[in-house]
């Protein structure tokens, strides 16, 4: 009985410790996908950065009288960029929805152009442009799965515990709030 009565509580203190352990390591795993997800959006977005330029130096030639309109897309990229590099996700989002109303007016005036609404390059430049909105959607959502599980753990109970020693920060969602930036870009000329 004696021996019995120190087994009990050590084994106690194994256990509370190993559930430690696995709920720090799962916190640390969940961080760390977040982060994951967001470099994934963030290779997306640059893929698109680099696009802006080549679809505004098509458009140049053709579209002389419309300097003003070329010159908020790339002032719209530009800001999306820096703001990219510093990583604020809130900035970035509202960035993000002035460089959609950009190319949306670019791709509205472009409309008055048929030239350049036939041009090779434009096309192939539109096919990619598409393709890249619709990996940016797909990092979205993966990124936003990524910071939900990590804020479920970050404020459930036992682990909130954890997370409050740990320092685990919540991480805000990559979310549209104007209803206008909700719509897709249009990119067809």
């Amino acid at each position: 009985m004696g021996q019995l009565a120190w087994i009990i509580p050590v084994a106690i203190v194994v256990l509370v410790l190993l559930w430690a352990i696995g709920a720090y390591n799962g916190l640390v795993a969940l961080r760390n996908k977040a982060k994951n997800a967001w470099s994934q959006i963030d290779v997306q977005l640059k893929r698109r950065y680099e696009l802006i330029p080549n679809l505004v130096e098509t458009a140049k030639g053709y579209m002389k009288h419309e300097r003003e309109t070329l010159e908020a897309v790339v002032r719209a990229r530009q800001t999306c960029v820096d703001l990219s590099k510093a990583g604020a996700v809130g900035d970035l989002v509202k960035a993000e929805g002035a460089l959609a109303q950009s190319l949306r007016s670019l791709f509205a005036v472009a409309e008055a152009y048929p030239e350049l609404k036939a041009n090779e390059n434009m096309l192939a430049l539109q096919e990619e442009l598409t393709s890249t909105e619709n990996r940016i959607g797909f990092a979205r959502q993966a990124y936003n799965d990524a910071v939900m599980g990590l804020n479920n753990a970050i404020e459930q109970w036992p682990s909130s515990i954890l997370a409050s020693y740990g320092q685990f920060k919540q991480l805000e969602f990559f979310e549209v709030e104007a209803t206008e930036e909700r719509k897709a870009v249009k990119v067809q000329f």
